[in-house]
């Protein structure tokens, strides 16, 4: 079973960046395609970005297009989400997640099987 914890929200203007991280812990994290999630109030949890086991494919939401960048150092056993051109309608609760299963990367949450806290991300305008 692995740990995974969020680091790297906060408050932050329109147009700025962030960058969120997802630390692993328990097991390796290569063994897991990766993927980060978002929830804003009242409003389902949707999804953001997901890697690959090795790094090498990634699959975006259309809303996060050009702006995020997912990333992942399976050294450091850490994922990474870097957020430009944030958007007041970025803002919301954001979850790493881990998906055990071999050969997908997967945009639904029903695929992962753990989750972090989640950290959150407040975008003014």
């Amino acid at each position: 079973q692995v740990q995974l914890v969020e680091s790297g929200g906060g408050l932050v203007q329109a147009g700025a960046s962030l960058r969120l991280s997802c630390a692993a812990s328990g097991r390796t994290l290569s063994n897991y395609a990766m993927g980060w999630f978002r929830q804003a109030p009242g409003k389902k949890r949707e999804f953001v970005a997901a890697i690959s086991r090795t790094g090498r494919n990634t699959n975006y939401a259309d809303s996060v297009k050009g702006r995020f960048a997912i990333s992942r150092d399976n050294t450091k056993n850490t994922m990474y989400l870097q957020m430009n051109i944030l958007k007041p309608e970025d803002t919301a609760v954001y979850y790493c997640a881990a998906d055990s299963s071999q050969g997908r990367l997967s945009s639904s949450d029903y695929d992962y099987d753990y989750w972090g806290q989640g950290t959150q991300v407040t975008v003014s305008s």
